[in-house]
């Protein structure tokens, strides 16, 4: 999350001596999240939004409810006692409470007690105060099974489906088994109202997350949590290896640049691409190519004293008098050509999509409750709900022969609520057919960017390899 600072304004009637000086000077304040705090006004003000349509409270219900019971036993295991706030009930709560977007869990409680929840009949016995003690006490990980479960079926569909990729992922996707991008993101304040932090005398953020993206499926792979907010992304370098198969392309941010680690997913046949640091030491082993505009050397990364012991490759490509540097170790140049070194770093950004749907669609810029066990249960939730919205989006874009990329996953979320409204009408009874159908007038489909905003890739007119 971007720090932000406020301008300074100066006004006409300040002293003519000191305008000069004082225009150019900036005042920091405290970090802030104003979109933060405007998702949470906006969220406890506005009204409840309609229950779901029965097509897609089933469409949620096959894939979740299956998961949530299977982890009974293990409910059981850990000693729980079957109330009346069972797995499966809290699992339906928790998924209604962020896919309605419903203000609070008091709110949502009411929502229980006179509608019930997806596969959960009406619960008058409940009051607000017994949930907000779930929430603080079932054991998180139970919804992080749940999420663990769900994950790879979604995979599974996705891979399965035939829709336009780009180029240089398309060509990749045959010479590696998956393509990951990998980036972590800070979490947002918590209410100061909320449980343990009544009385604080200074925000509290939420924690930070990490997430591998899929680039082919758009489907996260893995999300890792950690309390604490100021966590620097190389402390989520063990967890990230654990997880790692060989085969595997990494697409990393700069900040997980590590000579140690770099050797270490050499050794273990991952690859990676990410953007070479300005001041990095280096020396030119081998020239693989050198024109005015792209440049392909074999290196070796490091100084005498701290030096990656594989050899690596840095690609460079000049646009507009500039030179962009990026880092591989996949040497082999037919494996991974120079142009697709450069156009896979650009789906690296896939990831930071994924963060954006999360935090501001999602609504994971708002936590109900503030104990870490409650963040956590609304995090695996989060996610879990993003890979149906992603499934659903990228059925549309099958439907549509689109890449994925093509399809405004926002304006999909948001038009179930007319898709609800045309099946009451008698109208259609499939949302993938009706979001097909309507894609002019729903704004599904994105319009095309103007030529300076495209990616580097794409102004530059680089010639990716068609896939064998």
């Amino acid at each position: 999350m971007n720090q932000l600072s406020r301008p300074v304004f100066i006004s006409k009637f300040s002293y003519p001596d000191r305008m000069a000086k004082e225009k150019k000077q900036t005042v920091k304040r405290k970090n802030s999240f104003p979109h933060t705090r405007a998702i949470q006004r906006d969220r406890q003000k506005h009204p409840n939004a309609s229950p779901p349509d029965e097509v897609i409270e089933q469409w949620l219900e096959e894939a979740i409810h299956p998961a949530a019971w299977s982890q009974v036993a293990y409910f059981q295991q850990l000693g729980l006692r079957a109330r009346i706030l069972t797995l499966p009930v809290m699992v339906a709560f928790v998924v209604s409470l962020i896919w309605r977007q419903l203000g609070s869990v008091r709110e949502a409680v009411r929502v229980l007690r006179e509608e019930g929840m997806l596969w959960v009949e009406p619960l008058e016995a409940v009051s607000p105060q017994a949930m907000l003690e779930r929430f603080n006490t079932l054991p998180a990980e139970l919804f992080y099974e749940v999420m663990q479960e769900i994950l790879p079926q979604m995979q599974q569909k996705a891979e399965a489906r035939k829709r336009p990729l780009p180029p240089a992922v398309a060509y990749a996707r045959e010479r590696f088994e998956h393509i990951w991008s990998v980036d972590g993101s800070v979490l947002d304040n918590l209410l100061k109202k909320a449980g343990l932090l009544q009385g604080a005398d200074k925000p509290v953020l939420a924690g930070k997350i990490t997430t591998a993206v899929d680039i082919v499926t758009q489907m996260p792979v893995h999300i890792w949590y950690k309390e604490d907010a100021q966590a620097h992304d190389q402390t989520f370098w063990e967890m990230i290896l654990e997880v790692l198969v060989a085969g595997t392309l990494l697409l990393l941010d700069k900040g997980y640049i590590d000579y140690a680690r770099f050797d270490h997913l050499t050794d273990k046949n991952v690859g990676f691409v990410t953007r070479m640091k300005a001041n990095a030491s280096y020396k030119v082993i081998q020239v693989l190519q050198k024109t005015e505009t792209v440049q392909d050397l074999v290196i070796q990364l490091g100084s005498k004293q701290k030096r990656c012991r594989h050899e690596m490759r840095l690609v460079k490509v000049r646009f507009r008098g500039q030179w962009y540097a990026y880092l591989t170790n996949v040497v082999d140049t037919e494996k991974l050509p120079a142009e697709c070194v450069v156009a896979l770093y650009d789906q690296r950004w896939r990831v930071e999509d994924a963060f954006n749907v999360v935090k501001r669609l999602l609504g994971l810029a708002y936590f109900y409750c503030g104990s870490v066990n409650a963040v956590q249960m609304q995090v695996w939730t989060t996610w879990l709900l993003y890979a149906m919205l992603v499934d659903l989006t990228d059925s549309v874009a099958e439907a549509l022969h689109k890449p994925f990329k093509a399809i405004s996953m926002e304006m999909v979320f948001r038009g179930l609520y007319h898709f609800t409204q045309a099946r009451h009408r008698g109208q259609t009874s499939d949302p993938v057919e009706y979001f097909v159908r309507k894609a002019k007038s729903l704004s599904l489909i994105k319009q095309k960017r103007r030529k300076n905003h495209l990616s580097l890739v794409e102004q530059m007119n680089l010639t990716i390899p068609k896939p064998a």
